[in-house]
């Protein structure tokens, strides 16, 4: 009895102290510390104020990977000697990364969206869903018959868990800002601000007029050219109705929209970076003995055989690549990864972090623009090739310009495919000038993407400025882009006369990752390769990222060395 008695002080001890700590986090939230207000007094005065935030929700179909310190470029394995993977110390910010490629099925259903608010038949809108469509044509090879993949393997229901391929780097970074608008728009409507806008018999969705999440940010009314009958009741608000004033029509929009403060929209969605990738794909954290990494691993699972060593599939390979010359699925019933092509997602185990397929399947774009060494210039925290500082265009109003269907701008590529630069319904950016980054001492100019390697400070230039040049001096070749002759449109493509001596340009993006078609070498997640951005193949996929907000991780893990007083 007098054990019970002691069990009973000591719980009651332990609400007490947690109900303490749970109303003095609360109050110290509601009360604004620095001057004494409290969020009534704030919401009175017509401020904002945000009580209700509880921590950033997990996206759809991904896992937070937690980040911290790794050796990004510790291979096991050089048999190039090119030194193109120097091992580097690098920190990674936490971030959420699809826990498996993109599919058929969902990439489809971004074809269909595009047709629908861009239809094809529309010469205005023709060249925006054409740009999104993978090459199919990546399947034929001049000595192989593969015909029947050309015309099935987007498409067909068969292949619908399948990752998608023939997708350039540009089409992927594409579908990752359409995401970020998809996501935002199901959350809006979830949460009774938005009302679904293709079952309104009122609304159109086509062109200009689709949700994007810059537009609705910066001004809700310019979606739909201001048509208020696309939002619902909103969030509550704290004005209150006048008296005598009129009782607002059923459904109509009497709250308020969202706001970044109110910590509600997913943040934008994007290609990993090369390092995230790699260090996602290692996944040492099986290999972690308090705070030090024994050994190192050589793929994304924590072994240096590629069979499994379960009795019940032993033998079978943990992953889908080629085995060699000729071999791309083993002996039938025996030691076979269960694909010649390409495979369906998750039908191999997942890392440690539960990815699925980080090595084999398909390679992976990241959103780096390569280039042969990371070097100890490079940045450790954090670290990316490819930034190009914008901002949003002001019209001469001071108004933010916002592309509409009559100021569409396109961009031919080196390989003469039409794509647009902005989607209609989206915010104008423009790169910053040299006046916004006048006086600033972590950048000096918009374009960033050959800095150190590349740039002007990289040749024998390096003294002079940029305007003192009437060319700019090219340390990596690139080739002729194709330009219109007369008023036919007739596109004039040519190839560069001069010698080649490498195919590394700033339009030369990298993949990770082995591939059904590669060899063992290449499942080591520090490898690396690159093609142009423009350029499709049918061996390489992709998975969206986007950042973890806050806290690295949920969990309230703290470190033996920090006192804890209530």
């Amino acid at each position: 009895m007098k054990n019970l008695f002691n069990v009973t002080r000591i719980l009651i001890v332990a609400f007490s102290t947690i109900l303490f700590v749970s109303c003095h986090n609360r109050n110290s939230r509601d009360k604004s510390v620095l001057t004494g207000w409290d969020s009534k007094d704030k919401a009175a005065a017509g401020f904002s104020t945000n009580t209700n935030y509880r921590g950033q929700i997990s996206p759809p179909g991904m896992v937070l990977i937690e980040g911290g310190a790794f050796t990004m470029g510790h291979v096991q394995d050089d048999v190039m000697f090119d030194w193109n993977t120097t091992p580097i110390k690098q920190q990674v910010r936490s971030f959420y990364l699809d826990e498996s490629e993109v599919t058929n099925s969902e990439y489809l259903f971004y074809l269909e969206w595009m047709e629908k608010v861009f239809p094809p038949s529309d010469e205005n809108y023709k060249n925006i869903y054409l740009s999104a469509v993978p090459d199919t044509l990546v399947w034929r090879d001049v000595l192989g018959f593969n015909e029947l993949l050309t015309e099935n393997y987007l498409r067909h229901p068969s292949y619908a868990d399948y990752p998608v391929v023939g997708v350039s780097w540009i089409q992927a970074n594409q579908y990752c800002k359409w995401r970020t608008d998809r996501v935002n728009e199901k959350i809006l409507m979830d949460k009774g601000i938005l009302n679904p806008l293709f079952e309104s018999d009122s609304l159109e969705v086509k062109g200009q007029n689709n949700f994007n999440t810059d537009t609705y940010l910066e001004n809700p009314y310019l979606l739909f050219n201001g048509d208020s009958t696309i939002f619902n009741k909103g969030l509550p608000s704290n004005k209150l109705r006048k008296k005598g004033d009129p009782k607002p029509a059923k459904g109509s929009f009497t709250g308020r929209h969202a706001k970044v403060t109110d910590g509600l929209l997913a943040p934008k969605f994007r290609l990993p970076t090369e390092s995230e990738w790699e260090y996602a794909a290692k996944a040492i954290i099986e290999q972690r003995e308090y705070n030090n990494i024994r050994g190192r691993k050589k793929y994304a699972w924590d072994s240096k055989y590629t069979r499994n060593k379960n009795k019940r599939v032993q033998g079978d390979q943990l992953a889908n690549f080629k085995q060699g010359k000729g071999d791309y699925s083993g002996v039938p019933g025996w030691s076979n990864d269960g694909a010649d092509i390409t495979n369906r997602v998750k039908q191999y185990d997942a890392n440690a972090f539960g990815l699925y397929d980080m090595s084999g399947n398909v390679a992976e774009w990241v959103a780096d623009v390569y280039r042969p060494i990371v070097d100890n210039d490079a940045n450790d925290f954090n670290y990316f090739r490819g930034n190009i500082f914008t901002k949003k265009m002001i019209d001469s109003e001071g108004k933010v310009v916002m592309v509409d269907d009559a100021s569409i701008e396109y961009d031919t590529l080196d390989n003469g495919k039409v794509v647009p630069k902005n989607i209609p319904g989206s915010i104008k950016y423009i790169a910053i000038s040299d006046r916004d980054a006048y006086m600033r001492n972590n950048y000096e100019k918009a374009y960033n993407v050959d800095s150190k390697d590349g740039d002007l400070g990289s040749t024998k230039f390096y003294a002079k400025n940029e305007d003192e040049l009437e060319t700019k001096p090219r340390m990596y070749n690139s080739p002729i882009k194709p330009r219109v002759i007369g008023e036919s449109g007739l596109l004039m493509q040519q190839y560069d006369t001069k010698k080649r001596t490498t195919l590394i340009s700033d339009k030369s993006r990298v993949y990770k990752g082995g591939s059904w078609k590669d060899r063992e070498y290449w499942l080591d997640p520090a490898q690396r390769r690159y093609l142009p951005e423009y350029m499709a193949t049918n061996y390489i996929g992709f998975r969206c990222a986007t950042d973890r907000l806050g806290t690295m991780t949920p969990k309230r893990r703290k470190p033996t060395t920090t006192k804890i007083r209530y």
